[in-house]
């Protein structure tokens, strides 16, 4: 009959040390075996210890494990102690009973193997004909707590869900019924496939949500795999988490999920003096740039996305959310010298975006003199935005023109601080015609060192002032019928020339459409050296109006609201009781993006207040030409009052000069031979044609009818 190897191993272990045992205190009284014999039996000790104040059963088959360290340690105590070997060699004695007890017992290999008992070595039944039943699978003889057996017990009852065996069950600490198992395939070698989210749920009674599944890794001293997996049953941290979420769990839960997808929670910021709440997160490098989805995102938030507090902005992997206590676009922000007073490198403030940034714009940049490009309905705050610009240039220094298509109060007011005011369309040829001249003037004007070179705000000596002219209404001006082809022909040759002799042309205007009169060369050059902004444009038009300033479609913007007012509570009770809505605040005016660059940015312009004077906004003095400009402006017959009527041969034939000597003395369409001071040009261009009637006069003009 074979010995099994576990009784071979454990009788050799005895047969050797017995001898050693016997011998180290009396050869050897130093010997480092007598410390590491006392220091199992101190193990031995403990271990019985441990036995006996454990709640589990089997104290006494761990105690009988460790008995022959213990009974070891108290031999090697003996010995030391006698003299000698001791009378009739007692220590040989101790340790040969020692052995023998061991070799009778053997408590290490039996109490190691599955059906045996705490006992004295009996003979082995005799083995029975009739099958004996297979023992259940989950009933592992591992020396589980019992937490682990209970739930080993429940997993049998509720049938093996997926055909598994619980390896191991760990309750959550804090809570009632959470609890983490360890899984493997009831069959060794076979992946566990069948088991579902479900099937737990039904055996713990609980949501499928509160159940998650996990893949296992492989550890030192355990499996992984396919035929392994962790289970989490969560109710009561799922409970919790529905009741009072952490920031983190409250982010995953309602943002992370939708509106932001795949996006971590960083930290959250209060400003309070400001009222706004700032959501940081991020989302993995392998992820890309955000998808921000805002109409879902206000609905997280609990708002709506028309009442315009939320903001987002997106850095790389990382997003900024803020949520404002009210509208800051519904704010008034008053304009200061100090917010219009441009900076070193040329930068004064025209308003606040969204998330409270200053929205900064520029009277020059590294190219030249800046140009400016205003698009608003009426009523938008186009006036109130250009006179920012206005004070600002002024406060630079720069000599400032203003010319308007039709009059107005507000731009006015504007003209009073400027050094050249007029209205209507033959004042802004004629304003066109002297920045034509004096791009050449400035061209050939030495500085101090006695060469000539581009404007530059930074390089000493130079001999002119910056000089920026508005066109309010400019497109209503290009399409006059007399003057409105040359004035959209020298605004595009400024706009092209004029940043590097100082000169700025800002254009104002309810459109930036090629087909409404913009050529796309002027639309460019405007678009390319300087900051854009757009106020309260309507919402059909949003999407073709930033694709003429050059915004992808992905960055175009949503529309904005027709009020930030948020709407007053109480409408189902005024239905009830039959009375009317109250009046709708529109409080957009100043409302808009400013576009510095691919993206387009919500901002609210300053707010000049027009009643109470602009006094405080400008300069004392108003900047004017060189006399040595002026000079030259005069010899070229461009110097003089440009609100008078037109003068003999300034825009074509004196009157009688004509082959048919018929004239009735007013300008002529595209001018004949007289002289053109300004350099202009024929009346007629083809990309200036946009109507039948446009296209009948130029054919007239071309056939001389």
């Amino acid at each position: 009959m074979s010995v099994p190897r576990s009784v071979a191993l454990e009788r050799t272990l005895y047969t050797l040390a017995a001898p050693v045992l016997a011998a180290a205190p009396n050869l050897y009284p130093d010997s480092p075996v007598n410390t590491v014999v006392q220091l199992a039996g101190a193990a031995g000790v403990g271990g019985w210890v441990l036995a006996y104040k454990s709640d589990e059963s089997g104290a006494g088959r761990k105690a009988l494990r460790w008995s022959p360290l213990v009974f070891a340690a108290a031999v090697d105590i003996a010995a030391r102690n006698t003299i000698g070997w001791g009378p009739w060699c007692v220590d040989g004695l101790l340790a040969a009973g020692w052995a023998a007890a061991g070799l009778l017992v053997m408590p290490f290999s039996r109490h190691t193997r599955r059906g045996h008992r705490p006992a004295l070595a009996a003979p082995a039944p005799a083995p029975q004909l009739q099958p004996s039943p297979e023992p259940s699978p989950v009933q592992l003889d591992d020396g589980a707590d019992h937490f682990t057996r209970q739930v080993r017990q429940l997993w049998e009852n509720r049938g093996l869900p997926g055909r598994t065996i619980v390896i191991k069950a760990t309750p959550h600490p804090g809570t009632r019924h959470d609890l983490s198992l360890l899984l493997r395939a009831s069959e060794a070698g076979r992946p566990i496939t069948g088991l579902r989210e479900e099937d737990i749920a039904a055996a713990f009674e609980v949501d499928v949500t509160d159940v998650r599944i996990e893949d296992v890794a492989r550890q030192h001293g355990r499996g992984g795999g396919p035929g392994w997996k962790e289970v989490h049953v969560t109710p009561d941290a799922a409970e919790r988490r529905r009741k009072a979420p952490t920031a983190h769990e409250w982010w995953a839960d309602r943002i992370a999920s939708g509106p932001v997808p795949g996006s971590e929670f960083v930290r959250e910021v209060r400003d309070h003096a400001r009222r706004v709440t700032h959501y940081i997160a991020r989302v993995p490098d392998e992820m890309g740039e955000p998808r921000v989805n805002q109409h879902a995102l206000a609905a997280a938030l609990k708002t709506k996305y028309d009442e315009g507090r939320l903001f987002v902005t997106v850095d790389g992997n990382q997003i900024l959310v803020s949520l404002w206590d009210s509208s800051p676009l519904a704010q008034v922000f008053p304009a200061t010298r100090e917010l219009l007073t441009p900076d070193k490198d040329g930068r004064w403030v025209t308003g606040y975006l969204g998330n409270g940034q200053p929205a900064r714009n520029r009277v020059y940049t590294d190219r030249g003199a800046a140009h400016g490009l205003f698009v608003a309905p009426s009523g938008g705050g186009k006036t109130q935005l250009m006179g920012l610009h206005v004070a600002a240039d002024a406060l630079f220094g720069a000599v400032v023109w203003l010319a308007a298509e039709a009059p107005d109060e507000k731009a006015a007011t504007l003209g009073g601080y400027t050094d050249r005011y007029g209205v209507g369309a033959l004042y802004m040829i004629r304003l066109l015609r002297a920045l034509d001249a004096l791009m050449e003037i400035r061209g050939e004007m030495p500085w101090e060192d006695g060469k000539v070179y581009d404007w530059d705000p930074n390089l000493p000596g130079c001999p002119y002032r910056m000089l920026s002219a508005y066109l309010d209404e400019f497109l209503s001006a290009a399409r006059h019928g007399d003057y409105g082809a040359e004035i959209m022909d020298l605004a595009e040759k400024v706009s092209v020339k004029g940043r590097k002799y100082g000169i700025g042309i800002k254009v104002a205007g309810q459109s930036i459409y090629v087909q409404d009169g913009f050529t796309q060369l002027l639309c460019e050059n405007l678009r390319e050296n300087c900051i854009p902004v757009v106020l309260k444009v309507a919402p059909k038009k949003v999407g073709d109006m930033f694709k003429a300033l050059g915004i992808p479609p992905e960055q175009t913007p949503d529309p904005l609201p027709r009020s930030f007012s948020p709407a007053e509570a109480g409408r189902i009770e005024r239905v009830m009781r039959g009375e009317p809505e109250p009046p709708a605040n529109s409080n957009t005016g100043g409302a808009g993006w400013i576009i510095e660059s691919k993206q387009p940015d919500v901002l609210r312009t300053l707010f000049m207040d027009f009643k109470a004077g602009l006094d405080d906004y400008f300069p004392d003095t108003i900047a004017t030409l060189t006399d040595y400009e002026i000079r030259e402006l005069e010899a070229r017959d461009l110097w003089f009052d440009w609100t008078e009527p037109p003068r003999p041969g300034e825009f074509g034939d004196e009157p009688g000069d004509g082959e048919d000597g018929e004239d009735d003395g007013a300008p002529k369409k595209g001018g004949g031979g007289g002289p053109r001071r300004g350099g202009g040009k024929s009346a007629t261009r083809r990309d200036a044609v946009t109507s039948p009637r446009q296209a009948l006069e130029a054919i007239k003009n071309l056939s001389g009818v």
